[in-house]
This record gives structure tokens, C-alpha cells and sequence, in this order.
């Protein structure tokens, strides 16, 4: 039974409605996602090592960022130390199984920064944050993925991607020997919409398909539902997994040109706080190479 959206109160000029959906699709036995959608964090985790290690991982990734649930301050550096903690959880899931277990983790927090309220982005592996603005659907994390790399190198063509032999293929994860996390500090804009998902539904649909979802006008509840329902009509081969989140209040409004357009920066600074530095360690997603 979906939620109703829920609305965040009026807190430092920040107002936000989110809804959340996850959902096992067509193909798989079990729901190896695990999302956390309170805030102020909205993440969503993609568990790997099959029924007995994935669906644990994820959760225990959603546990470690719980105690920032319901807190009016959250700063960067307890972002940081969260990934930390869930690397630490899943490892010690992994221990005891040949398989392993590991998972990504992506989402967005909202944090104190120098006093005022900021996202931090945060991404391992290949789950995704996108930002709407003015029409225009952006993506800010960058994946962690054998595809993503040859994409860069030029290697491989955009539209042979979808169809690679090795997109499940992620070079880093939680759990791994590489769990480095990227950061991401951006501004909270009025009138933006987020989006934090699994590859589950980016991989369904198009970045071109989600944009068409996200600009229909219609409210987070409805639009989660849509998002949803498209992946599932696209195949659902994967676990499925979203939150979209809509910025009602800020206390910033994007500034717009006198043509209407909204030239608010694209460019997002990077936060520097990083994990060590290890050796990288690809993960392959999935159970029996089916996406």
C-alpha cells in the first residue's frame, strides 16, 4: 500500500515533500534494495551477494545513517563517518560467506554548511542522484562501473551500453576493498525536484524517459507511482527502488535570465571528504548475470 507523501516542517526555511517506492520487479525471488527516506536523508542502497548477503547489506548500510534521522543538524563530516560505519557492517557481513555481500549506497542529505543548508550528494557505485531544474534533468553522481569507465575512455558507445556483456559490473561498492564514496556539495534550490535511485530504474529508462516523468507537474506520490510503473513495463529485471524529493521552501530561489531560463550554477563543488584510498576490487551486481 503506497504512503502518503510526507512533508517536512518548516525547519531553517527548508520545506520539503518526498515519497519513496521499492519494489521487487518481474525477475527476482527478493528485494535486495533497502531505502531511507526521513529527514533529512534520502538514500536508497542496491544489496549484492544474492537472498542470503544483498537484502542484509543493504539494510545495514540504511542502518548506519539512521541516527541522523529527525536531526535539525547535520553536519558533513557525520555524512562521512556514516559511510564509514556501513562499510565496517557490511564487512563483517561478508566475512562469513563465500559469496560476499556488498552494496551501493547513494542519496542526498541535507547538511549545515558554514551555517546554512546544503545537499551533500554522496555516491559508491552505480545507483544515481539526478536534479530537475527549470525543465532540465541533470545527473550529479557519477557511476562506479566498468561501463561508466569505458564510456570516459571512449571505449565503448553510449548506445551500446545498455547492452554490454559487462554493465552489471561496478568498481567500487560498500562492503568492497574500494568503498570510496564521492561527495557533492549543492545548493537547495525552491522549486527543484531530486531524484535518488537504484540502476533498477535507470536502467529501464532513459534519462530522456525520466525527465518526461519528472516534468509532468504532477506530485511526488503520483510521480514515484509513474516512475515505478514505467520500470516495471520496461522489463523489471532488477530491483526497483526511487525517492523523489521536491524542494517547496529554501530560502533560495534560482536566479533566472531575462529570456526565462534558469542559469543556476551546473557546477556542483566538490566536498572534500574521501575514505582512504584502497585498492580498487569490481563487484558484479546480480544473480545469474540477469539485470
Amino acid at each position: 500500500m503506497p504512503q502518503p507523501s510526507s512533508e517536512t516542517p518548516p525547519t531553517d526555511a527548508v520545506v520539503l515533500r518526498h515519497q519513496a517506492r521499492s519494489d521487487v520487479g518481474h525477475k527476482r525471488a527478493v528485494n535486495e534494495d533497502s531505502v531511507l527516506a526521513e529527514h533529512p536523508v534520502y538514500i536508497v542502497a542496491d544489496g549484492m551477494g544474492g537472498h542470503e548477503a544483498g537484502d542484509l547489506a543493504s539494510a545495514a548500510v540504511v542502518a548506519a545513517f539512521r541516527p541522523l534521522v529527525g536531526e535539525r543538524e547535520v553536519l558533513p563530516e557525520q555524512v562521512v563517518a556514516a559511510v564509514s560505519q556501513a562499510q565496517a557492517a557490511v564487512e563483517r557481513i561478508s566475512a562469513g560467506r563465500a559469496r560476499g555481500a556488498g552494496s551501493t549506497l547513494t542519496g542526498i542529505v541535507l547538511v549545515n554548511e558554514s551555517t546554512n543548508p546544503a545537499w551533500l550528494v554522496l555516491n559508491v557505485g552505480d545507483s544515481r542522484v539526478y536534479r530537475l531544474s527549470a525543465g532540465d534533468l541533470g545527473r550529479i553522481t557519477h557511476d562506479h562501473s566498468l561501463v561508466q569507465e569505458m564510456l570516459d575512455a571512449g571505449t565503448l558507445a553510449p548506445a551500446d551500453a545498455a547492452d554490454y556483456v559487462g554493465r552489471n559490473v561496478i568498481t567500487r561498492a560498500i562492503g568492497a576493498a574500494d568503498a570510496r564514496a564521492d561527495y557533492w556539495l549543492h545548493p537547495v534550490i525552491t522549486g527543484e525536484r531530486l531524484l535518488v535511485c537504484s540502476d533498477g530504474l535507470s536502467g529501464e529508462i532513459s534519462d530522456e524517459g525520466l525527465r518526461a516523468v519528472l516534468t509532468m507537474g504532477g506530485s511526488v506520490d503520483a510521480t514515484a507511482t509513474e516512475l515505478l510503473t514505467q520500470a516495471l513495463l520496461s522489463g523489471g529485471r532488477d530491483n526497483v527502488s526511487l525517492i523523489v524529493v521536491d524542494v517547496l521552501s529554501s530560502g533560495v530561489t534560482a536566479p533566472v535570465d531575462p529570456s526565462g531560463v534558469d542559469v543556476s550554477e551546473s557546477e556542483h563543488d566538490t566536498v572534500d571528504l574521501s575514505l582512504e584510498d584502497t585498492a580498487e576490487l569490481p563487484w558484479r551486481k546480480g544473480r545469474g548475470g540477469g539485470r
